[in-house]
């Protein structure tokens, strides 16, 4: 025979409560996973560039922009980059737009009294420069993998401890984030009703994960000398050049040979 009580209509309504910086804290987790993981695999010209020749000319680009101080060459990357952007899927074409004006808009405002004395033309060049860069550098970013991205260092006479760290480090912020975000998840389930120490909360989930990494860094150690680990990164790069690549690389060796015509 069932208790009377369980019968009974439970009337329990809980507190209202914010639970914004926990939802919050959960969605930039999820964000930063879901960018890291993302597979760029998709049908517009931009991506199906090999990224061994978007790293080179990326980086080269950035130099040459740092070196250049003539506004027609400038203007000619403008128009380069502005293309590439359309040429990408719209959803990180409005992500690279949001993200990029933001440092160089806060360096203008910076120049302002530069300017204000009459150094207006050298302002300008630093202002256009930092735009480029980080224009560039956010295309790359949003059209290669991570993974692509390090093999490519490889190539590049890159040590191989850096790509091993670099690789190293990407893979348990994965690990990591998805741990921080079941911890969430839990203290979100537990916050049911009036939870008044949610910053204790927070900073106990802090030293959980910093608990977590440090055994996981332990047990990668262990692993690493038990299978005799000697510092050497080998990685496995297919090379194989598409026509769309040939026209990337011609473009950008014409843009190459712009910058020594036009600063030299």
């Amino acid at each position: 025979m069932n208790e009377k009580w369980l019968l009974e209509k439970d009337d329990y309504v809980p507190k209202k409560e914010r639970d914004t910086y926990i939802d919050k804290s959960i969605l930039s987790f999820l964000k930063i996973l879901s960018r890291i993981r993302s597979v760029k695999n998709r049908d517009k010209v931009f991506y199906r560039i090999d990224p061994v020749l978007k790293v080179i000319f990326t980086i080269l680009n950035i130099l040459f922009i740092s070196l250049s101080r003539n506004f027609t060459y400038l203007f000619i990357l403008d128009i380069y980059v502005i293309i590439s952007i359309l040429l990408m899927d719209s959803e990180d074409r409005k992500k690279i737009m949001s993200i990029s004006f933001i440092f160089p808009i806060v360096t203008l405002i910076m120049l302002i009294p530069s300017m204000m004395k009459g150094n207006i033309y050298n302002s300008l060049l630093l202002f256009q420069r930092i735009i480029l860069s980080v224009l560039f550098a956010n295309i790359l970013s949003y059209s290669t993998q991570w993974t692509h991205i390090s093999r490519t260092l490889k190539l590049l006479f890159v040590p191989d401890i850096f790509i091993w760290v670099m690789e190293i480090g990407l893979k348990y912020i994965i690990l990591l984030g998805e741990y921080s975000t079941s911890l969430l998840y839990a203290l979100k389930l537990r916050s049911i009703g009036k939870n008044q120490d949610k910053q204790g909360s927070i900073s106990r989930i802090m030293g959980n994960l910093f608990l977590k990494s440090y055994r996981m860094s332990q047990d990668l150690s262990s692993a690493m000398e038990c299978r005799g680990f000697v510092g050497e990164y080998k990685v496995s790069i297919e090379f194989k050049l598409k026509n769309i690549d040939y026209i990337y690389g011609l473009i950008n060796i014409i843009i190459i040979v712009l910058f020594v015509i036009l600063n030299y």
